[in-house]
């Protein structure tokens, strides 16, 4: 069974991950998202800092007479800190920016804050999550020298779920088209722990075309067997969404590097080979992996204000918000 995650950390993974601020130039704006406290050094690296903490009383509601069911009721604090800098638009700009952000994400991920959705959309060489292609007469383990990464461009097609789509073809005899998506989640051995997720859903999107017939099969890796696993095949000659839903055992397919950072790899590969004079095709054209860990399950606003502090120089601006999360928990008595 998977242990309570702190509902800090999963407020902080649940702004980080969903955090776009576009400034008046259409830049991003750098914004560093971490538990409390406001670093004042570090934020000459940024053009702001969020902060989460639990500061607030909270209480445990019993909901049945024995009180084995009962509804945990957490009071965060979260805060927005930014100061002028030469050569940026105004602080007080961006502030505004960054609060209407705030308010987005927790309205629109109020049922599931304990949930995060991974895609590649702007990464590409570099990047947070990494993509392969190779061919191959059977299934290429993570750490094969075959795999071959895509390239800066190649990776756009894999932004959306627009149809354009990165293909790899392969023309020698009885070798599939394969592709390898390693994802790396936010977990860790330390915190947030990997022992805190309790499902892992991962979804490609596309297509494979083959002499012997159309159709992908995808499979995830479990690290603890060294094995491809859980197969779930396609038959379509057009797009179509296959996923793998993992429930159990969650740490055998979460492979933990040396630095303690988590990572999920999937395969794709077209269901039939090449016969040598018509090719395999592996067409793909989006991915999404979706992480759950038990914890909170749903958020909401309480107050906000600003609370900016002007005898300092640079002036401190800066915005504190309430946000109240719940948990349910069964807990017989012993």
């Amino acid at each position: 069974m998977p242990e309570v995650e702190d509902s800090v950390t999963t407020l902080v993974r649940l702004l980080r991950a969903n955090m776009r601020v576009v400034n008046d130039d259409n830049s991003i704006a750098n914004i560093h998202v971490s538990r409390e406290w406001y670093d004042r050094e570090l934020l000459k690296n940024y053009d702001g800092q969020v902060t989460v903490g639990l500061r607030q009383p909270s209480q445990v509601k019993p909901l049945n007479l024995n009180q084995s069911l009962s509804q945990r009721i957490l009071s965060l604090k979260v805060d927005c800190w930014l100061v002028d800098k030469t050569g940026k638009q105004p602080a007080t700009r961006t502030r505004s920016k960054l609060r209407e952000e705030i308010l987005r994400i927790i309205r629109q991920k109020r049922v599931k804050p304990n949930e995060t959705t991974y895609d590649y959309y702007g990464l590409g060489i570099g990047g947070q999550h990494d993509a392969y292609h190779a061919g191959s007469p059977s299934e290429l383990v993570p750490s094969s020298v075959s795999w071959t990464e895509l390239t800066e461009v190649e990776y756009q097609n894999l932004w959306y779920s627009d149809d354009t789509r990165f293909s790899k073809t392969v023309n020698v005899n009885l070798q599939y088209a394969l592709m390898l998506f390693k994802v790396k989640i936010e977990t860790s051995k330390y915190d947030p722990h990997e022992n805190n997720v309790k499902k892992i859903v991962l979804s490609f999107e596309g297509y494979g075309t083959a002499p012997g017939g159309n159709g992908v099969t995808i499979k995830v890796w479990n690290h603890v067997a060294a094995a491809w696993q859980n197969a779930q095949t396609g038959s379509g000659g057009a797009d179509e969404t296959i996923t793998i839903t993992l429930t159990s055992n969650l740490t055998d397919y979460i492979q933990m590097d040396s630095s303690g950072v988590g990572y999920i790899y999937l395969l794709a590969r077209t269901t039939n080979p090449s016969n040598g004079t018509d090719a395999a095709v592996l067409y793909c054209d989006y991915g999404k992996y979706v992480l759950t860990v038990e914890g909170l399950t749903h958020v909401k606003f309480g107050n906000y204000n600003d609370a900016d502090d002007v005898s300092v120089k640079p002036f401190l601006w800066h915005t504190e918000f309430q946000v109240i999360g719940w948990m349910f928990e069964n807990v017989p008595a012993t």
